[in-house]
């Protein structure tokens, strides 16, 4: 009787509702029988939020009277991150000592004009919920700090304070030499030699000049930097036309204001002298080879070490990210993919890329095959990394050659869409992390003056066709390869050899004959 009168209930409910027309009941369930397609009558119509189409995607900027670029993105939170970019780094060091900008890295956040030590900084930003970091790479330094919006103007505020009135004590500069050397003790130490073969082809590609001179302090250095050497540096470098003040997830009139009251005026602890001692060199692309003969049997030690291996990085000049061919550049990288040979794979980690199956599917004995896409204001770098055991290094570095020689063969519609895809994603997927939109807008303003939007950049994507592949291939195979290797060396061919390889048609080593082996 209870469960009668339930159903009498339910059925006056829908007849309220204007809904007596359909079937309460259908197939012998409990529930009405109401197409989900159809809206429900007697229902108010949504209102949707809509966004203008220049605030969601625009990118604004604003030069200062000084020359200081104020660059912005909105995006909603209450978390924000602001830093300012400089357009210095280490290929600017040729008429000083390799290893000032590595200097300057350690020291940003120490202690200032307006804060006695890095602990009060940290304890300033801790009020607003904030970290602080700070990165040099070979052309750009980036003072970042990310922290709740409604502190905006204290962070400009002490970034500026960082950025140009560092005390750069003698104390610190001793503790900042403790901690480079350190530093360049790990860096020899680490089971992954991913980071010294980057300086070692980049040393090799442009051999004494921009970006090919060291990022890492050398050691003979270390003793030689000093306040008065740092200063002067700063004095040629740090000059406002040549800064970026970048902000994501804030107005844009309310960082302009902050940077107005903070950097405009602001006379840096060096002085206010004349920069008339910039470096403008351009990269001069040279080819060669760098080796270090190194035992690398107890790098990883423990109940499960580490092989033995020897590493080697192929590289060949690409171009700058200011060209047309960078996109197709880009593209052919991602297409060569490649990691580890312990991947778990999985959707998006590369299993078809070129790497995997022509290399680590069909040689086990590879323990790692990797490309990787270097690329600046005037050149590029593009380089296969890959690891072996030392016995087998020959026919590694045949195999590296003969997959160069291979990327100017056609590439096949589905392989060439897959990487356009992937790349796209990885794009796209970046691109949702608020630190990621900072340095993207940031390093693009510094560089160009404007930044090209994420689905300005997706159509360039979707434009590149099989036939820039091969053209960009084509060029980069007539320049000199750039040659670094690492660990047990005997069997690795001479850099001619390889310079021969990467000439011939299908990418193999001259052989060569023994008596005894």
């Amino acid at each position: 009787m209870a469960a009668h009168m339930a159903r009498i209930r339910s059925l006056s409910r829908l007849q309220r509702f204007g809904l007596a027309a359909y079937r309460p009941y259908s197939s012998g369930t409990g529930y009405p029988n109401i197409s989900l397609s159809t809206a429900l009558p007697g229902t108010p119509k949504p209102v949707f939020a809509t966004v203008d189409g220049q605030e969601k995607y625009e990118t604004k900027i604003t030069t200062l009277e000084n020359g200081l670029k104020v660059a912005s993105q909105n995006k909603f939170g209450q978390f924000c991150t602001v830093g300012i970019l400089v357009n210095s780094g280490s290929r600017h060091e040729t008429k000083y000592p390799s290893g000032i900008s590595h200097f300057l890295e350690k020291l940003a956040f120490s202690s200032t004009a307006q804060y006695g030590s890095k602990d009060e900084i940290l304890l300033t930003l801790e009020k607003h919920g904030g970290i602080c970091d700070c990165q040099t790479s070979r052309d750009t330094t980036m003072y970042a700090v990310s922290a709740e919006v409604k502190g905006l103007e204290t962070v400009v505020n002490l970034l500026s304070d960082v950025v140009l009135q560092p005390r750069l004590t003698d104390d610190e500069i001793e503790m900042t030499r403790m901690a480079v050397r350190f530093e360049l003790e790990d860096l020899n130490m680490r089971p992954d030699p991913e980071p010294l073969l980057t300086e070692m082809i980049h040393a090799a590609a442009y051999r004494g000049n921009t970006v090919g001179l060291p990022r890492f302090s050398p050691p003979e250095n270390i003793d030689k930097i000093d306040q008065v050497m740092l200063h002067g540096y700063l004095r040629n470098y740090y000059s406002p036309e040549r800064m970026v003040l970048a902000g994501v997830g804030i107005e844009h009139d309310q960082l302009v204001q902050c940077a107005r009251k903070y950097l405009l005026g602001v006379k840096p602890v060096w002085g206010a002298g004349k920069t008339g001692n910039v470096d403008l060199s351009v990269a001069q692309y040279t080819g060669g080879i760098v080796k270090t003969e190194k035992d690398m049997s107890d790098v990883s030690l423990g109940p499960t070490p580490m092989p033995e291996l020897t590493h080697i990085m192929i590289g060949l000049e690409s171009c700058s990210f200011l060209e047309d061919d960078f996109i197709p550049f880009a593209v052919l990288n991602m297409m060569m993919g490649g990691g580890g040979s312990f991947s778990a794979g999985g959707p998006g980690k590369g299993m078809f890329t070129r790497l995997y199956l022509n290399v680590l599917n069909r040689h086990h004995w590879m323990y790692n095959a990797t490309a990787y896409h270097h690329s600046y204001e005037d050149t590029g770098l593009l380089c296969i990394h890959a690891s072996a055991d030392p016995r087998q290094a020959r026919e590694m570095v045949e195999i590296i050659t003969r997959e160069f020689i291979q990327m100017s063969g056609r590439a096949e519609e589905m392989e060439l869409e897959r990487a356009k895809t992937q790349l796209k994603s990885m794009l796209m997927m970046n691109l949702e992390s608020r630190p990621v939109i900072f340095e993207d807008v940031g390093r693009q303003v510094l560089a160009t003056g404007k930044r090209k939007l994420p689905h300005e950049l997706c159509d360039l994507i979707s434009k590149v066709t099989a036939s820039d592949i091969k053209r960009v291939t084509a060029k980069m195979l007539r320049s000199k390869p750039a040659v670094a290797a690492l660990g047990d060396l005997t069997e690795l061919p001479t850099y001619d050899h390889i310079q021969e390889a990467l000439s011939s048609k299908e990418g193999r080593l001259p052989r060569i004959y023994r008596l005894f082996r």
